[in-house]
Parts: C-alpha cells; sequence; structure tokens
C-alpha cells in the first residue's frame, strides 16, 4: 500500500512533476503514488501520456514546461544526458531524483554508462539532486523480458554461486522516489542504497514463488561458461551476453549482497519482504 505520509506539499511548490520513463517499471508506481497524494504529474515516455524521447529533442521542452523537479531514468546511451538537465534547470527545474543502480562503482563502467552520466550531470546541475542506487527489482521475476518465462516453464538457471541478492520491490522505490522529489531539502544531495530488508539467495526465492504458486518450479546454478552458452543458444547477441555475464560476476562478488537503508531512512519503515512479494504476484497470476 502506498505510504501517502511520505510524499509532502513541499519542497517542489505547485509545479508539475516530470517522471521520464513514466510507462515503465518504476516510473508506473511512482507515477500512481503521487497521483493518489494529489501531485500534479506529467507522465513522459516515447508513447506516454507526455510524449518525451531522449533522441528527439523537440519533444525536451514540451515536457519540462511548467516542471519543477523529475525522476530521470537515463538511456543506455549517455550522450543526450548533459545537454537535457541543462535544459531541464534552463527551464525552471529545481530537483532530480536519478535512477541509477547498486554496483555501480565496483562493477565494469561500461555497464553504466548512461547511469554514470546522469549522476555526474545532476550533481553539477546547481540545483537539489538525489540518486537511488537499488538491488536487483523484486518485479524482474514476474517480468516476461527477464525470467517469468522461465519460471512458467518451470526452470530458472543462471550463474549465482550461491551469493544472496536483497531483492527490492518497484513499490519501495516508487515510495522513496515520491518522498524525495516533495519533501523537504534536508534529505537532498545524497545518495541512497535501496533493498529489501534481507538477503535472498536466487534458490530461495524460487523455493518462495513455488511455494506460493503451488506449482514445482526448479532453480538449477549454472557455470559461468553454461550460462554463456544458454543465452547464445537463446539468441541473445555477442554483445548482450557479455553484459549480462558481467552483471552476474558483479553478484557473485558479493559487493551488493548486503541490504541498503536507503529505504528505512527515507520512510521511516521496513522494506518490503521478499515474500510478500512472491505471495502477492502468485495471486496475480505471475507464475500460473
Amino acid at each position: 500500500m502506498t505510504n501517502k505520509s511520505t510524499v509532502s506539499t513541499q519542497g517542489t511548490d505547485d509545479k508539475a512533476i516530470l517522471v521520464l520513463g513514466g510507462t515503465g517499471k518504476t516510473g508506473r508506481p511512482l507515477v500512481r503514488t503521487l497521483r493518489e497524494a494529489g501531485r500534479r504529474v506529467r507522465s513522459a515516455s516515447r508513447r506516454g501520456e507526455t510524449v518525451f524521447d531522449w533522441f528527439e529533442r523537440s519533444t525536451w521542452g514540451p515536457a519540462l514546461e511548467g516542471a519543477g523537479a523529475v525522476y530521470l531514468i537515463a538511456p543506455d546511451d549517455p550522450s543526450p544526458v548533459a545537454d537535457f538537465v541543462e535544459q531541464a534547470t534552463g527551464a525552471g527545474v529545481r530537483r532530480f531524483v536519478v535512477l541509477s543502480g547498486r554496483g555501480i562503482e565496483e562493477l565494469p563502467p561500461t555497464l553504466f554508462l548512461g547511469m554514470t552520466a546522469a549522476e555526474r550531470a545532476v550533481r553539477a546541475s546547481g540545483v537539489e539532486w538525489s540518486i537511488l542506487r537499488p538491488n536487483n527489482f523484486n518485479q524482474n521475476f514476474d517480468d516476461d523480458a527477464i525470467w517469468r518465462n522461465q519460471l512458467r516453464a518451470g526452470r530458472l538457471a543462471l550463474p549465482t554461486a550461491g551469493v544472496p541478492d536483497p531483492f527490492i520491490d518497484v513499490q519501495d522505490i516508487a515510495e522513496v522516489a515520491a518522498a524525495l522529489l516533495t519533501g523537504d531539502s534536508d534529505r537532498q544531495g545524497e545518495v541512497y542504497h535501496l533493498s529489501g530488508p534481507r538477503p535472498v539467495t536466487f534458490e530461495e526465492a524460487v523455493a518462495t514463488m513455488a511455494r506460493e504458486a503451488g506449482r514445482p518450479i526448479t532453480f538449477v546454478e549454472l557455470t559461468p561458461e553454461r550460462y554463456r552458452e544458454e543465452l547464445r543458444s537463446a539468441g541473445l547477441p555477442e554483445e548482450a551476453v557479455g553484459e549480462f555475464d558481467l552483471l552476474f560476476e558483479g553478484l557473485r562478488s558479493g559487493h551488493y549482497a548486503e541490504p541498503g537503508d536507503g529505504v528505512q531512512r527515507v520512510l521511516g519503515r521496513e522494506p518490503i519482504d521478499f515474500g510478500t512479494y512472491a505471495r502477492r504476484a502468485a495471486a496475480a497470476g505471475a507464475w500460473s
């Protein structure tokens, strides 16, 4: 449930809040959370309510008009990010909340070029900013483009070496972002590491989802070599194979296995537990 008390009517006055990626995994719950709190929100994407395309600069001005704060999800290609932030501040934006990624400082920089550019641009913008660095999302498990189809087929196979991940729920990300976009200035200028309340191995996560779904689903531990072979067999291009390989190398390193405290710091409560997520997703038919 949305904790409306965390969404302030201060901080950005009565100006609109521009949510880039407003139809995406974190953007949708953020738009909903802000609107439930009575905030004026502009949901922007290539095919959203407000048309926005990072590589069609003619869309930037209409999206930014009258906006006082921006939820910024950068593209993989970093080239337009600094120019957008400059145009946004010139148009009157006085606060940014950037969605970045946990492990950005430890993993190869080529994996996070867009996020790195966004972090750097808002830090240099001269206005208020906050940076969110979340763990893997709970909702990756019910996303057709990530792991849902494998789970529905009864098998999830990954090279984790048993290293856990304190998965974060996208609703927690949305509520943290909403609080930072609308709240007082004393929480600005910080990096927030967002995770669930406890580390969960992928084997434990699959067992939980299988129990909640009431059907057998198996987790298979792969070697990195076998994982790359399976990705290639699935038709992924070599560049994507390399990126996934590096992401799991980062997970196996344990750099982000310990829970972060960003949800607690901003919202004053514990994050949503993985078991709660799995129960809700199974009830909605995620893995049926």
